[in-house]
């Protein structure tokens, strides 16, 4: 029976990737209540598990007694020398073995319901701290399945699966079973519950992390992106400054014959990325967001109120404020500014 007994407690280890002196430490305790259950009266036993010496006993500690016993936290000494030992003396405390096919069903249930708690806690512990460290990275991923019906996806990142929805996928991409994309992780949701780590590819900070595996110069801090604002499947707009004189930050993110850049518009499905220079002069920076339009001055507001007037020629107008204003959107967002853009010559 033993030999079953560890034979199965293996192979539930292997499975559930549990130590086995964790999982020994749970049974035990399972049995320890349905020993308690049964045998109320007895309150010294001992339950031992060793696998390395396949030994599985569990024992009522009894003290010996020379007449009738009270209930079973006692023992009569000839009953005592008979099966406990036969050096038993009146007073010695006796380890009076139970048969473990005794418990049968009740410990066998204690033990699989304790079992089974401890997975669930060792599982959900096990995968956030498999998640922990790539909270607000970008890690790569594995498509596994599309939902038809709602478009949300399956998939992959190192053996554990992520949900990630529809509304958190880039507009206009379709992704296919198979592909290999980049993901940014954005938090933990219930990590005390049902742990579920939540991604996304329209994050704006995808981006930044796209740049920094992209381009050395950000990776190892030459090169600063100072800002960022994005609209997924659509235009991105990220603000770089370089803390050397003689490094280009526009330069450095473009690469030699546009290939860095090109390396994360195509990750991000063909969005559109401007690169601006960030200056710290409020004004100049405004003028550098509504690129690629040209300005011809910019006038910030005084007072608490972050706003500021942009005249830009004519020509320029619809250029500076963009389809639907989204470029005009998108320089607001990136520099904090409420911006008003007005024709250089208005048409009386």
């Amino acid at each position: 029976m033993n030999k079953e007994f560890f034979a199965a407690l293996e192979l539930l280890a292997q499975e559930n990737s549990i130590p086995m002196d964790l999982l020994v430490e749970k049974i035990k305790q399972g049995i320890s209540r349905a020993v308690k259950k049964e045998y109320p009266d007895c309150e010294d036993f001992l339950v031992d598990i060793d696998p390395e010496k396949q030994k599985f006993e569990v024992c009522l500690m009894r003290t010996v007694v020379d007449d009738e016993p009270l209930d079973m936290s006692e023992i009569n000494i000839d009953e005592a020398i008979a099966v406990c030992s036969k050096k038993a003396k009146v007073g010695d405390v006796v380890p009076f073995k139970l048969s473990t096919a005794k418990f049968g069903r009740v410990a066998a249930q204690n033990a699989k319901q304790a079992i089974r708690t401890e997975i669930k806690t060792f599982e959900r512990e096990k995968y956030i701290s498999q998640f922990h460290d790539k909270i607000h990275e970008a890690v790569s991923a594995t498509v596994q399945r599309i939902e038809p019906e709602s478009g949300n996806a399956t998939l992959t990142i190192d053996k554990n699966e992520v949900y990630l929805f529809k509304n958190e996928q880039i507009p206009g991409e379709t992704l296919k079973e198979g592909d290999i994309v980049k993901l940014y992780v954005v938090d933990i949701i219930n990590p005390d519950r049902k742990p579920m780590v939540k991604v996304s590819r329209t994050h704006k900070d995808l981006v930044k992390r796209l740049f920094e595996l992209e381009i050395p110069e950000i990776y190892d801090g030459t090169v600063e992106v100072k800002a960022i604002s994005r609209e997924a499947g659509s235009r991105t707009k990220i603000a770089v400054w370089s803390k050397d004189p003689n490094v280009d930050p526009v330069g450095s993110c473009i690469g030699p014959k546009h290939s860095r850049i090109q390396n994360i518009v195509n990750e991000l499905n063909g969005e559109k990325i401007d690169i601006i220079v960030y200056d710290e002069d409020p004004a100049v920076f405004i003028a550098h967001a509504l690129s690629p339009a040209d300005v011809v001055s910019v006038t910030v507001d005084e007072g608490d109120q972050k706003s500021c007037t942009v005249i830009v020629p004519n020509n320029q107008l619809s250029l500076a404020i963009g389809n639907r204003g989204q470029n005009a959107k998108l320089a607001a967002r990136l520099t904090g500014y409420k911006i008003d853009i007005k024709p250089e010559n208005p048409i009386e």
